[in-house]
């Protein structure tokens, strides 16, 4: 087999793990969208963001889509349930840690990966220009709890 296959094979474990093991009170429904009717709604911070499968809100899993414009930083953070997330478009830059570290981050292209473990605090910057990527968390419902900067 070709090594992109084990890649594509990965992905539908995964999906098939991350949707058995959810608190989903609903099934799943068949959805089908193209580039085109995904609605994006923007943030008074300028961030787009479009909801794809489920509700990040409600249990069970879900996915959504965020578009960052050039510049934008997110402060450290972490939310309540495990996250898988994949750049589609752009590069951010991605740490982990409870302070802001730009030499921290790593530069994730188009087509990278990061996970959020449940309660993993971590830090982004769209750095080098527009970013578009896509979250697909565990078990809802989620949230996102701000990490206070440290007084020297």
């Amino acid at each position: 087999m070709k090594p992109g296959i084990f890649r594509v094979m990965g992905c539908i474990v995964l999906v098939l793990i991350v949707s058995g093991s959810s608190g989903r009170t609903e099934p799943l429904a068949a959805t089908r969208l193209t580039p085109d009717e995904i609605k994006w709604e923007r943030e008074p911070s300028g961030v787009q963001r479009a909801s794809l499968v489920g509700d990040d809100k409600k249990p069970g899993m879900y996915t959504y889509r965020v578009r960052f414009p050039a510049n934008h930083k997110v402060q450290p953070h972490f939310h309540p349930d495990e996250r898988v997330v994949t750049v589609i478009s752009g590069t951010l830059y991605v740490g982990y840690g409870e302070q802001f570290d730009e030499s921290a981050m790593k530069a994730l292209p188009s087509g990278s990966i990061w996970t959020e473990p449940a309660r993993q605090p971590h830090f982004v910057f769209a750095k080098d220009g527009e970013v578009v990527f896509q979250v697909v968390g565990s078990n809802g419902p989620s949230g996102l709890t701000r990490i206070e900067p440290k007084q020297p």
